[in-house]
C-alpha cells in the first residue's frame, strides 16, 4: 500500500508543477513577483511530499488502509488547491506578457514617427524627416488659409533649414505663389525664376513660368509676358500649362 500511496503523491506533485504552460514558463524571469510565487508553492508542494513520507515510515506498521486513504485525499485537496494558484499566476504572467507586448509595439511605432520616411515628392523618391514634413504642412496650411505674408515666411524659413529636401522645389513655387496674392509681382517673378534655374525638371517648373507671365501682364508689360509663355511651350510643351500658355499667347495676338 504504501509504495502505491507514494506513487500517487510523486505524480500528483509532478502533475502540479507540469500545469503551467511552456509559454508562460519562458515568461518567468519577466514578472519576479509570479516567479516567486510559484517558487514558494513548488517549496509547499516538496514539504507536504517529505511530511506524508516521514508520517508514513512513522505508522508504516500501524496505519490502517482508512487512515492513509484520508492523508491521500487531504494531498490530493491541497495539491488541488496549489493548481488553481499556479493557473491564476499563470494566466498573470501571460497578461503581463501581453502588455508588455503591447508597450512595445506602441513604443516601436513612436520610434517609426520620429524617423525618416521615405516617400515620392513630385514624382521623385526622397527622405522626409518629421520636422521637415511638419514644416511644410504648416507653411501650406498658412497659404491656404490666406494668410499669404505669414506663408511666405514660412516657405523662406523652410527653404532656409531645408535647401536638399524633397519639398524644397514645392516651398520655393509656393513663395512665389505668397508674393504674387500680395501683389509683390517683381519678388514673386524672382522667387519663380529660381524654381526654373534650380528645378527645371520639376513638376512645377512649368507653373513657375506661368506664373511670371501672369507677373509681367500685372506688370503691363506684354513683351515679357508673351517670350515667357512663348519659352514654357518650347520647353514643356506636353505639360497642362503649355495649353494654357498657347491660349494666352493666341488671345495675345
Amino acid at each position: 500500500m504504501r509504495p502505491f500511496i507514494k506513487c500517487a503523491i510523486g505524480a500528483a506533485f509532478m502533475a502540479a508543477l507540469s500545469y503551467v504552460p511552456l509559454q508562460a514558463h519562458a515568461g518567468l524571469f519577466d514578472d519576479d513577483e509570479a516567479r516567486r510565487a510559484i517558487l514558494d508553492i513548488r517549496t509547499k508542494l516538496e514539504a507536504m511530499q517529505h511530511d506524508v513520507d516521514a508520517k508514513l515510515e512513522a505508522k508504516a506498521d500501524k496505519s490502517s488502509s482508512l487512515d492513509l486513504g484520508i492523508q491521500n485525499e487531504q494531498l490530493q485537496q491541497e495539491i488541488a488547491k496549489l493548481r488553481g494558484q499556479v493557473e491564476v499566476l499563470t494566466n498573470d504572467l501571460a497578461n503581463a506578457q501581453q502588455r508588455q507586448k503591447d508597450f512595445y509595439v506602441d513604443l516601436d511605432n513612436r520610434v517609426r514617427k520620429m524617423e525618416p520616411q521615405k516617400m515620392t515628392v513630385d514624382g521623385k523618391e526622397a527622405t522626409v524627416e518629421p520636422s521637415e514634413q511638419k514644416s511644410y504642412d504648416a507653411a501650406l496650411a498658412l497659404f491656404k488659409a490666406g494668410e499669404y505674408k505669414d506663408a511666405g515666411a514660412s516657405f523662406s524659413e523652410f527653404i532656409r533649414r531645408y535647401p536638399d529636401s524633397g519639398y524644397a522645389a514645392a516651398a520655393q513655387y509656393w513663395l512665389g505663389n505668397t508674393y504674387f496674392a500680395q501683389r509683390e509681382y517683381r519678388s514673386a517673378i524672382n522667387a519663380q525664376q529660381a524654381v526654373v534655374k534650380n528645378y527645371p525638371d520639376n513638376p512645377k517648373a512649368p507653373d513657375a513660368l506661368l506664373n511670371i507671365a501672369s507677373c509681367y501682364t500685372e506688370l503691363k508689360d506684354k513683351p515679357a509676358a508673351k517670350k515667357t509663355l512663348q519659352t514654357l511651350v518650347a520647353k514643356y510643351g506636353d505639360s497642362p500649362a503649355a495649353e494654357t500658355a498657347k491660349e494666352r499667347l493666341a488671345a495675345l495676338k
